[in-house]
């Protein structure tokens, strides 16, 4: 699957919703739908109905809007569950059921047989009443599970010919991205069917996995905004679009780049959240330059050090001078935007006194600006007096 012919299944509203701090209102599940629908992710997936009676009306809230992102709903291999979550008017169910030992064991207590047949039967189910409907089967604990026991699972359910989407879960944050790309290549190749990819952040590995998926030919990826979830939460959508759009900007140009700074900070804001310093694309240093080797780089070409356009998402770039490592370069742009025709060897005067004092305390713009301001003074002074 080309990169550029994936789909994003954005699980804000239900793997969001597993952050410790997320708790959305139905006016706020309206607005964050909004927003990624305008942001042109393809589906968005919501708690099952059966969490609530609240999670089931948002549902039904949801599904009444008419977005052009399709609606899904994440259940557990249950009739009761499927037959809740049909009469939501959801486009497609996304079920699961753990195939890992300690999920079979812990959880739900059934054997690999018996998770087979539970699966067609839930399915078959499913199809009978909604042939259309939208249908993924999820193994959980994919990478803790045996390798002979997941094949048979995907190969029976397979044959079926019931579901339009398998999809693969890294539920604890433990598999690698080799270990990622070999089991979807070998899905996709002994069943050609879709594979949807869904991959916990325990490690820090979330973003390379999911593009590991890609590359082997995963046609889905679950995102949250800022990566919230369970525990460490998932692959973060600026994260997923970060590192698509630094391999082809292509990839991505599907989708309202200018709109992520405010999805992140709408997330933020309703989950009590400071956004990491250092966040992919809406951090607050994501693209600050500091370093004078690197300001005067990035002001002559910011390809010298950016990979990234900050104008691409609605964002600008600053170089900050108020420090002991500015160098005379990044002075002089600012003295240039200020409108102040200063000459190098002034420029280097302020840039030695801005190291002096930084030396001590960092200065702020309007410190430096302060001192441009008096150095053009005096070279105007002198200017007056050198023609008198």
């Amino acid at each position: 699957m080309p990169f550029n012919q994936f789909s994003i299944i954005e699980s804000t509203l239900r793997e969001g919703e597993q952050f410790n701090t997320a708790t959305f209102t139905t006016a706020q599940k309206v607005e964050i739908v909004g927003l990624l629908d305008d942001f042109g992710v393809e589906m968005i997936e919501m708690t099952s109905p059966s969490a609530s009676p609240q999670s089931e009306e948002d549902i039904r809230v949801i599904t009444r809007q008419g977005y052009k992102a399709r609606i899904l709903t994440h259940i557990r291999c249950h009739k009761d569950d499927a037959r809740r979550a049909l009469d939501t008017g959801v486009d497609g169910l996304d079920i699961v059921i753990g195939t890992s030992p300690q999920l079979m064991q812990h959880s739900h207590g059934k054997n690999i047989r018996q998770i087979i047949d539970l699966a067609a039967d839930v399915m078959g189910f499913i199809r009978e009443q909604k042939p259309d409907i939208i249908l993924r089967f999820s193994t959980e604990d994919t990478f803790r599970s045996r390798e002979a026991d997941l094949l048979r699972v995907y190969l029976a359910v397979a044959d079926l010919g019931l579901v339009n989407r398998f999809g693969v879960a890294d539920t604890v944050g433990v598999a690698t991205p080799n270990q990622v790309y070999a089991m979807v290549q070998q899905l996709v190749r002994l069943t050609k069917l879709d594979i949807e990819f869904h991959g916990h952040n325990d490690s820090g590995c979330a973003i390379a996995n999911a593009t590991a998926a890609l590359e082997a030919g995963a046609t889905h990826i679950d995102t949250t905004v800022l990566g919230i979830g369970e525990r460490n939460g998932i692959t973060p959508l600026g994260g997923l679009v970060a590192r698509l759009y630094t391999l082809n900007r292509e990839y991505v140009r599907k989708y309202k780049l200018t709109l992520l700074p405010q999805i992140d900070q709408k997330i933020a804001d309703i989950c009590d959240l400071d956004i990491p310093f250092n966040n992919y694309i809406t951090g607050a240093a994501a693209f600050i330059h500091k370093a004078g080797i690197h300001a005067k780089a990035v002001l002559a070409d910011p390809t010298t050090y950016e990979i990234l356009r900050p104008e691409d998402f609605g964002l600008t770039r600053e170089i900050a001078i108020g420090h002991r490592l500015t160098g005379w370069n990044a002075v002089r742009a600012r003295s240039q935007a200020l409108g102040l025709l200063l000459d190098d060897d002034t420029v280097r005067d302020v840039t030695h006194t801005i190291k002096q004092r930084a030396d001590t305390q960092p200065l702020t713009l309007a410190e430096i600006d302060a001192l441009l301001q008096e150095a053009a003074g005096r070279l105007i002074v002198a200017a007056v007096e050198a023609g008198k």
